[in-house]
């Protein structure tokens, strides 16, 4: 049975994925509105933020044309693993670099072929039972254009819903807090539409 709030909805459990390898401490443009649209969630849905730089995944090694299989991944692998199957709703909170996806999180959706390979996993299958959301920011909206469209190809390879692209003028820190359009975006981003 699904756990339901007080409002008879059912609750949700958000799994922040925090991409960027700003160091330590700082606070970039990209964690920071999705920390404004977190904001606006319904106190009895669930919030875990895991910052993917802290304990980086090894590279990923393609096992699929010679042992075919994989065994249940160990560590941070696991943990990254395990939180992801827990949440219904995975929040990519990626930064532009070089036009695509920062390398913590091109290495964690890199693992994801692994992780449909695992016996009695069916990783797929239980992906396809969540909602995909994506904050970015960027120094123009077109420069995000590809992380974009490639994590609308990740969603589509897996059967899950694209629920929203949440898109901020970076730059130089701080820089989207003074981007309108995206603050204000930022406050109905979770809402159901």
């Amino acid at each position: 049975m699904t756990p339901r709030c007080s409002h008879n909805r059912p609750m949700s459990h958000y799994l922040f994925l925090i991409a960027s390898t700003r160091e330590p401490g700082h606070l970039g443009n990209t964690e920071w509105l999705a920390r404004q649209a977190a904001a606006r969630l319904p106190a009895d849905d669930t919030q875990t933020w895991l910052r993917l730089a802290d304990e980086p995944l090894p590279p990923f090694v393609d096992l699929r044309h010679t042992a075919g299989s994989y065994p249940m991944p160990e560590g941070r692998a696991r943990q990254l693993l395990d939180a992801t199957l827990a949440c219904t709703d995975l929040v990519l909170v990626a930064p532009v670099y070089w036009f695509s996806f920062p390398s913590t999180l091109k290495t964690y959706l890199d693992h994801w072929s692994g992780w449909m390979r695992v016996p009695g996993l069916d990783f797929k299958a239980q992906m396809a039972t969540k909602r995909l959301w994506l904050v970015t920011t960027s120094g123009e909206r077109r420069k995000a254009q590809p992380l974009i469209d490639s994590t609308q190809l990740c969603a589509d390879f897996l059967s899950m819903p694209l629920a929203g692209v949440l898109w901020g003028k970076g730059g130089p820190p701080d820089a989207v807090q003074a981007d309108e359009a995206a603050v204000a975006g930022a406050a109905s981003f979770f809402q159901p539409s």
